[in-house]
């Protein structure tokens, strides 16, 4: 799949199709048949976390695969090195993920680093955003496209409810790549809202891949509505 294709991704639903450490989900062939699946359901995108789970995806869907890797859970965590970056590419998908905020990388590197290293692959460069001022930098590096991701995740906004709207709407203004709406997105009135506020996609995850978030939230419903 080329660069033009991925940009052309249509005002759509991305899939993101992740499991937790640990959980019996956390299969490369289990997230391969959960992409196929949205896939059938009309996603236009996956989303896909780790070497095997976007290789596995990347053989079973032919939508564009955005891939990543998270690598700890403190800082700088998603695909945060340029080894990272390139396994990643190698692994198949075609745009790589990334931390985009301005914080310190563990190898040192910068987020431009990281960019020329994609580009050079011919792959293209989704940085995941905490704020503005890390869209800002982002965009000066050279990135493809720009997300909502780690808002709320980060000191820079605290953490709303649901979709960060109003950064959405500052990302929008400021790019002038296409937009990805992403990060507690949790119904289709938010899905919605995203693109037509602008939004080029929206990411959705937990709300629609995350069996155990989605039963909990059934169980704990009808234990509220027993005890009144």
């Amino acid at each position: 799949m080329n660069g033009q294709d991925v940009a052309g991704l249509p005002h759509g639903l991305i899939v993101s199709c992740q499991a937790y450490p640990g959980e019996p989900m956390q299969v490369a062939s289990i997230m391969a048949a959960i992409a196929q699946a949205a896939v059938l359901g009309g996603a236009v995108g996956i989303r896909a976390q780790g070497l095997a789970d976007i290789h596995a995806v990347r053989e079973a869907v032919s939508v564009p695969v955005v891939g990543l890797v998270k690598v700890g859970t403190d800082g700088v965590f998603i695909t945060p090195t340029v080894a990272d970056c390139l396994e990643v590419t190698a692994a198949g998908a075609d745009i790589v993920a990334l931390d985009g905020t301005t914080r310190p990388r563990p190898d040192r590197s910068s987020v431009r680093d990281c960019v020329d290293a994609i580009h050079e692959h011919g792959r293209l460069v989704l940085a995941d955003c905490g704020s503005e001022q890390d869209a800002e930098h982002s965009l000066a590096a050279g990135a493809d496209f720009v997300a909502t991701t780690l808002s709320g995740y980060t000191p820079a906004r605290p953490k709303t409810k649901g979709p960060d709207f109003e950064l959405l709407e500052l990302l929008i203004a400021l790019a002038d790549v296409p937009v990805i709406a992403e990060g507690r997105v949790r119904t289709p009135a938010d899905a919605v809202r995203c693109l037509e506020l602008g939004a080029h996609a929206v990411v959705v995850g937990t709300a629609i891949t995350h069996p155990t978030s989605i039963t909990r939230r059934f169980v704990q419903e009808i234990a509220q509505s027993s005890s009144r």
